[in-house]
């Protein structure tokens, strides 16, 4: 029996990769000119998520992750959208990427786990 709310899940057509640079560089030009990239600066590190198929020269690289979009826009009073569907997936042994935005969120999964992903998550009544 399903106990999450009726969210629905797009599952976006890029593959990305996630990005770790030193807190002072600046955001390669490359990703600024993509359709969707991610950015976090903090004390330690610059993130980046973009495009797989964009080529930036970064200190890490963490490459081939799907992105499911919870379809919104979200309000900001709903609580536990992203404990909900990491727990999901977690009890399935499949790691998550979490990105939240003002109006929605996002998880990444690695594309070897899309498949196992989309399957639980249906059976846990989220819309695919």
């Amino acid at each position: 029996m399903s106990t999450s709310p009726n969210l629905t899940l797009r599952l976006l057509a890029d593959s990305f990769a996630v990005h770790r640079f030193s807190r002072e560089s600046p955001i390669p030009q490359a990703v600024l000119e993509s359709e969707t990239w991610f950015v976090a600066r903090t004390e330690d590190e610059l993130s980046v998520v973009c495009h797989n198929d964009i080529f930036v020269q970064s200190e890490k690289t963490e490459a081939d992750w799907a992105c499911f979009k919870v379809v919104g826009p979200l309000d900001f009073t709903m609580v536990g959208i992203i404990a909900r569907i990491s727990d999901t997936l977690a009890r399935e042994r499949i790691s998550i990427f979490a990105i939240s935005t003002f109006d929605t969120d996002y998880i990444l999964v690695k594309n070897s786990d899309v498949d196992r992903a989309m399957k639980v998550l249906a059976s846990e009544g989220y819309e695919l």
